[in-house]
């Protein structure tokens, strides 16, 4: 039989060409280096450019992570505020229509702008019913809010005790709301009192006044 012819690898002779192409490298000049030096330097800054893009993108990730999960938690308790509203509808539906009509019965209580001045006769016919002598009775500037208008009307009355009692009374119990503000009460002549105060009124205001305050809140609101 044939024999198989030994290979005889001589490692020391390659292990002192490896070294010899490290020995006297120009670290300013890479492209002149041998070519396993080049490879190597090459492998190690792809393998640097990898590892740096891989942690950059973990971190990118990691801030997406808290940031899904910060949103998670908001809409758990989106979830569970309207989970809450739907099961309370039909109650929330009934505490509406209450609101409702109790708006509008404070609305009935609420004269119209044509309706103002059968409201100051009345306040005025209320003081001549008992007796009372008006000194003054002088309607203000008009104050527009949201929904309503309001009128102070300054009033200064003479008359006895009980006549201002129950001149205050007859206001109270006015069909249309009507409040007495900044009262005082100073002895007059004849053993008669003179009573000062502020008569506030309110109207509702009608659908252009509406439509007008609506229009105009943005532009007073970028005043400010």
């Amino acid at each position: 039989m044939a024999k198989t012819p030994k290979i005889s690898v001589d490692f020391a002779s390659i292990q002192s060409s490896f070294k010899a192409q490290f020995m006297g490298l120009n670290l300013n000049d890479p492209a002149s280096w041998p070519a396993l030096p080049r490879y190597l330097l090459c492998i190690a800054v792809t393998a640097l450019v990898v590892v740096g893009l891989w942690f950059a993108w973990l971190n990118s990730s990691d801030e997406e992570l808290t940031a899904e999960k910060a949103m998670e938690t908001q809409l758990k308790q989106d979830y569970t505020k309207k989970f809450a509203q739907a099961v309370n509808l039909d109650a929330l539906r009934k505490q509406r229509e209450q609101v409702l009509q109790y708006v509008t019965q404070l609305e009935k209580q609420l004269p119209s702008k044509a309706e103002m001045d059968a409201l100051l006769s009345d306040i005025n016919q209320a003081g001549l019913g008992r007796s009372l002598q008006f000194e003054l009775f002088r309607p203000g500037l008009v104050s527009v809010k949201e929904y309503y208008a309001e009128l102070p009307i300054a009033v200064r009355v003479t008359g006895r005790y009980h006549d201002l009692g129950a001149f205050a009374s007859d206001i109270a119990h006015l069909s249309r709301i009507v409040t007495l503000n900044n009262l005082s009460i100073m002895p007059g002549k004849d053993g008669n009192l003179v009573m000062d105060t502020t008569a506030k009124t309110f109207r509702y205001l009608d659908t252009e006044e509406v439509a007008l305050q609506r229009k105009t809140a943005p532009a007073k609101g970028g005043k400010k």
